[in-house]
């Protein structure tokens, strides 16, 4: 039984940690000047309600077998291949917008910890569940830190990320 609490008290606690993680990034995203930036920001929105959605129905002891398999790093990669060419002009961010991506990466690297913990202790669908947010909060890491890499350091940024200067821009290299 003390399991259960374990898990019902993380799951409370995770459900704070998504609704303050939507609070903070609707913000950052109305003081987002470049667009991909802000659709990035959105697109991270609706990731966090869907968790927090997750996180209700298993508070409430709801089933869940709606947790649709949907991808970060595949929404985001579709906002830029969209808004390719905005992302060619001379980008400048400004502090907001990168400190906002500093705070945004801790905010993901402690969601991991946090979900990797509460796993540890679950089990079931509970387990399974947390386990799930641990991959899409490690893909909301990996979208702001890239994000936060274009802005600082576009040069770099496109030497490593599209290989054009290292390799011709081929897929398979």
């Amino acid at each position: 039984m003390r399991k259960e609490g374990e898990t019902m008290k993380a799951v409370e606690i995770a459900m704070k940690t998504e609704t303050d993680a939507i609070e903070f990034y609707e913000k950052a995203a109305r003081k987002t000047s470049h667009p991909v930036g802000k659709k990035m920001f959105l697109s991270i929105i609706d990731d966090e309600k869907r968790h927090l959605e997750v996180l209700k129905c298993i508070f409430e002891g709801m089933d869940i077998d709606f947790f649709p398999e949907e991808s970060p790093m595949k929404k985001i990669s579709t906002v830029f291949e969209e808004n390719r060419s905005s992302m060619l002009e001379r980008v400048t961010a400004t502090a907001d917008e990168t400190q906002a991506l500093e705070i945004a990466m801790r905010m993901e690297k402690e969601s991991v910890d946090f979900y990797e913990k509460a796993a540890s202790s679950a089990t079931g669908r509970e387990k399974a569940v947390f386990e799930r947010l641990i991959k899409e909060e490690e893909q909301h890491y990996s979208i702001f830190s890239n994000t936060y890499q274009f802005l600082t350091d576009t040069g770099n940024w496109f030497m490593w990320e599209e290989h054009s200067a290292v390799d011709g821009g081929t897929p398979w290299a």
